[in-house]
Formats: structure tokens, C-alpha cells, sequence
């Protein structure tokens, strides 16, 4: 029940990619410089359901919808150029 309320109360423009773990912080890079999901898995010799997994959390996280939005996304808080 609490964190439900402590999730309520954080200012909704603080969730940011500074929520991620490092891992998802990566895949997020990797797809905002236009990796597909298989890319990203053989570069990081993981399965792409993992990746699929993380982009999900990603997504979630940082509340967007597509991996389109993830690219505008790291492109607007300059994470990639």
C-alpha cells in the first residue's frame, strides 16, 4: 500500500531515466540510436526476450509507448546525438 503513495506523491516529471538500472539505460541507448532488439541482444550476448523484457520496463518506466518515443526521448534530455 505505501508505495503506491510514495508513487503518487513523486512529481511525475522526476521519473526519468535516472530510475533505470544501468542495464536498461544502456538498452535504452541502444535503441535510441536505432538498434534493433536483436542487435542489442547479440551485442550484449543476452536473449532477445531479455531485451524485449527490458525495453518493456523501459517503456513503463519512463512512461512512453513505442520505441519512437524512446528515441525522441534520449534525443531531447541529449543522451544521444
Amino acid at each position: 500500500g505505501d508505495l503506491l503513495v510514495e508513487q503518487l506523491l513523486v512529481d511525475e516529471t522526476a521519473v526519468t531515466h535516472t530510475s533505470l538500472s544501468n542495464r536498461e539505460y544502456q538498452v535504452m541507448l541502444a535503441l535510441a540510436k536505432g538498434k534493433t532488439i536483436s542487435d542489442i541482444a547479440a551485442d550484449l550476448s543476452l536473449s532477445v526476450k531479455t531485451i524485449s523484457t527490458y525495453r518493456g520496463r523501459i517503456i513503463e518506466k519512463l512512461r512512453l509507448e513505442t520505441t519512437g518515443d524512446i528515441i525522441r526521448y534520449a534525443l531531447q534530455h541529449h543522451l544521444v546525438e
